[in-house]
């Protein structure tokens, strides 16, 4: 065959001068690479079908070939150091810059080329080890978990996260680390060794469904992100009118998240700080400009002194009512106390710059609300609520957290009518300006859970699989756990807790430009 007679003249280094010059360069290049390098090399023939005549290595298949994805915008300059730093040590057509080509195309090029290679042997044995690294913020990688997901494969192939952001939440929360990398040879191949080693892990997708009446004229209630729509809000956007979630008369926006979704007053700071970053983006270019920025931003939009400054028609039980539903399908409606002025509805066990609102309930206290340990990939979503920036910092202490609302495997918030024209929501780190119409009764937002996704881990990452043998199902007698009752707590005893925790500090891994 054509393939098998490439593949010879490769293995004849005597008749070198028969083959392309393009190919000769690659395989002078392939031929100086470490063992190690070899392990995630991905040959240009299965990348692209117009190299397929060039090129066909004759070489053992590789144990963990990636793809690599980068925002080259992302972490300052680092986001380009790292491109040229991959691009030295792989293969240059297996790294790609997301400012200049987007995931969805790569990916479906990519396999349109495995297909048409289903015959190949080699390019078989690729396919089924992809893995996927993707170097960027959250919004970058929840991304590229859209696009897998959208693509639909029978093997997807599992993702590495490069904290490259300035949240990180998903690569801490699967243990590849909060703090920017560094962009060397020498990092570049310590996080290689770590891919090489990492384990897979399963994580709950989220659909999230949000309906209105379609608005009379001049009127629009498409989402206002801040400046423009992130390309992780791929995942969110008004559907078409032949989709099947389409309903005539109104307007339906679908969306998908891994991490997080929040309603509220943390969501409006996020908005308000994304908004002064694209404004003015020369201003911030390390954490203490983002976190002093972050603070006085607080200060302004009153989320310090919430009882003081934002209206009460804002808090979340004031806004909508909220209905949760179990796995058996049945609706309840969920008491959220006056107070609350933010909801979190979180699938990881990282937000707000690696913080864990959840955190460990008591078993003797929490067992007659049926919860459960919070895993990744149970099909539950834990619901928390925060009443200000005081309540927020409290997750700092030992064993702090929000208040705990519920457990659900489904999630809806019905918009009182007139409440607002407006409110704020936020998808994996990404804020948006929600309009809502003022004269419709039926404004609604729905998350339900939607599949899973393949994640790469490392072995001591603080993310928990019920699949996990060595995870436990119950709450262990030896955790130390938190005895405050989640609604005891009245406004302001959460300052009060903040200041007078004796052994309070910012752990190392969190970072503080990230707190709403």
């Amino acid at each position: 065959s054509k393939i098998q007679f490439h593949r010879s003249r490769f293995l004849s280094l005597d008749h070198h001068h028969l083959l392309p010059p393009n190919c000769c360069a690659i395989m002078d290049k392939y031929n100086t690479l470490s063992d190690f390098l070899k392990e995630f090399y991905i040959p240009t023939y299965v990348l692209s079908p117009e190299e397929e005549e060039e090129e066909e290595e004759a070489v053992p298949p590789p144990a963990s070939p990636v793809l690599v994805f980068i925002n080259s915008k992302s972490g300052g300059q680092l986001g380009g150091e790292l491109i040229l730093t991959y691009r030295s040590l792989l293969n240059h057509s297996q790294v790609f810059d997301l400012d200049q080509e987007t995931p969805d195309k790569v990916l479906r090029r990519i396999y349109l080329n495995l297909e048409r290679l289903k015959d190949d042997d080699f390019a078989r044995q690729i396919r089924e080890k992809l893995k996927i690294i993707v170097a960027g913020g959250d919004g970058t990688a929840g991304w590229l978990l859209g696009v897998v997901c959208d693509l639909k494969l029978s093997h997807p192939p599992p993702i590495a996260t490069v904290p490259l952001g300035t949240g990180n939440n998903l690569p801490f929360a699967f243990g590849w680390g909060k703090k920017n990398p560094g962009t060397d040879r020498t990092a570049v191949e310590l996080f290689l060794e770590q891919v090489l080693k990492a384990k897979e892990m399963k994580i709950d997708n989220w659909h999230i469904l949000m309906r209105m009446k379609t608005p009379k004229e001049g009127g629009s209630c498409d989402p206002v992100a801040p400046l423009e729509l992130p390309h992780s809000l791929h995942a969110f956007h008004r559907v078409s009118p032949t989709d099947e979630l389409n309903k005539e008369g109104c307007h339906t926006f679908r969306g998908g998240f891994w991490n997080y979704f929040s309603l509220g007053m943390d969501a409006q700071i996020s908005y308000a700080f994304h908004s002064e970053r694209k404004l003015h983006p020369e201003k911030f270019k390390n954490q203490l400009v983002n976190q002093s920025t972050y603070v006085k931003l607080g200060c302004t939009q009153g989320w310090f002194c919430a009882s003081l400054f934002h209206p009460a028609s804002r808090n979340i039980a004031q806004l909508a009512k909220v209905k949760i539903a179990t796995r058996n399908g049945q609706w309840h409606d969920l008491h959220i106390p006056h107070s609350i002025r933010s909801i979190v509805c979180l699938n990881l066990p990282s937000f707000s710059g690696g913080l864990n609102p959840w955190g460990t309930p008591n078993p003797r206290k929490q067992r007659d609300r049926g919860l459960t340990p919070p895993f990744v990939d149970d099909g539950l979503i834990e619901v928390v609520g925060f009443r200000n920036a005081w309540h927020g910092l409290v997750l700092l202490a030992p064993n702090g957290h929000g208040t705990r609302l519920a457990q659900a495997n489904r999630i809806r918030f019905e918009f009182h009518k007139g409440a607002t024209d407006h409110t704020f929501m936020r998808m994996d780190g990404e804020p948006w300006k929600q309009p809502l119409p003022l004269d419709d009764e039926t404004v609604m937002v729905e998350i339900s859970h939607l599949g899973q996704v393949n994640m790469l881990a490392t072995h001591d990452c603080r993310s928990r699989s019920m699949f996990d043998p060595s995870t436990p199902r119950h709450y262990d007698a030896s955790e130390e756990y938190d005895d405050n009752e989640d609604e005891s707590m009245a406004e302001g005893e959460e300052f009060r807790k903040f200041g007078a925790a004796d052994t309070f500090k910012i752990p190392d891994e969190v970072d503080i430009s990230q707190l709403s």
